[in-house]
């Protein structure tokens, strides 16, 4: 389906030298600021204390975190989870609070809302250790992502394309990481998870605009273009499919990130922040650098094999 059908190719190649310029200062600043800043993790990865609260009735959380807030709580998670009427609160580690202090600290906090009375029916303390693990357990399921898609880009292109598509998305991670140690926002399973999507979102952009690339140079009609005029046919044939999947996604995106609320913000804001720069990395990095790579028609023309004719 195409909403419009642009007639004339419009030039991305001759900007690509800006763009990758403006790209390369943008992932060292990312790296940048991973290396000295470092991400900011929530408690599950540094632990914690958890609290498990019950009401009669379906209980605002947004007076709950302002009460919280108030009484100098930091960094805390407040969520429904179960039913409207259960509560889990999350709370990282402070030095010399145990977890029993810390839970007297929000019941009495919890008092002083306006609405049903809180019931404290569990109080989890979530140590050091789990967070490691779960640190772990989550940096192998990013290793084991990046690897699937490395082989599947390394089966399904010639290298050049392969390794350029490899680099976009790479990119596209490095930079929402870089996001998260800039602004020094809560790094939480939820932001793993959207950086996963984002890699498999990604992805998929590039295949989309390389598929188009290698079926521009086996066009007999297009022999006469260039190298660059044949990218550029490549990615503007797929600005109208691209509109449409990224501005519907991006709708459904954004409204998490507006109406979703504090446990779904941050994961919302991943995936908003991916989504643009899968946009961006797809025509922006991965064809100016395929190009750079040196990509030309010969590499995907079949050669007809020679008939080896009979010896009489």
């Amino acid at each position: 389906m195409e909403f419009f059908r642009i007639k004339k190719d419009i030039p991305f190649m001759r900007h690509a030298l800006i763009f990758n310029v403006i790209s390369l200062i943008t992932f060292v600043a990312a790296v940048f600021f991973l290396a000295t800043r470092g991400l900011h993790f929530s408690i599950e990865f540094t632990g914690g204390t958890v609290l498990e609260v019950n009401y009669a009735t379906a209980p605002q959380l947004e007076p709950i975190r302002k009460a919280l807030s108030n009484d100098g709580f930091v960094d805390f998670q407040v969520q429904n989870f179960g039913s409207s009427r259960d509560v889990m609160i999350r709370l990282p580690n402070r030095e010399g609070e145990s977890s029993a202090q810390i839970s007297e600290r929000v019941k009495a906090t919890l008092a002083k809302v306006e609405g049903p009375t809180a019931e404290l029916r569990r109080v989890e303390f979530v140590g050091p250790q789990v967070g490691k693990e779960l640190a772990s357990d989550g940096g192998l399921a990013l290793l084991l992502v990046v690897a699937g898609i490395v082989a599947y880009l390394a089966v399904r292109f010639e290298w050049r394309l392969a390794v350029s598509a490899i680099v976009a998305n790479l990119h596209d991670v490095v930079i929402i990481l870089g996001f998260f140690a800039f602004f020094q926002w809560e790094f939480s399973l939820p932001v793993l998870a959207a950086v996963l999507a984002v890699l498999g979102y990604s992805v998929n952009e590039s295949v989309v605009v390389f598929d188009r690339v290698r079926e521009t140079f086996r066009n007999s009609r297009k022999r006469g273009l260039s190298v660059e005029e044949v990218i550029d046919h490549a990615i503007t044939s797929t600005i109208s499919r691209t509109m449409i999947t990224h501005g519907s996604t991006e709708m459904m995106v954004l409204s998490m990130l507006v109406f979703g609320g504090p446990t779904l913000f941050y994961f919302a804001l991943a995936l908003t922040i991916g989504i643009l720069f899968g946009i961006y990395s797809s025509v922006l990095v991965a064809a100016p650098l395929a190009k750079w790579l040196g990509v030309k028609r010969e590499q995907f023309i079949i050669q007809p094999k020679k008939k080896e004719e009979a010896v009489v």
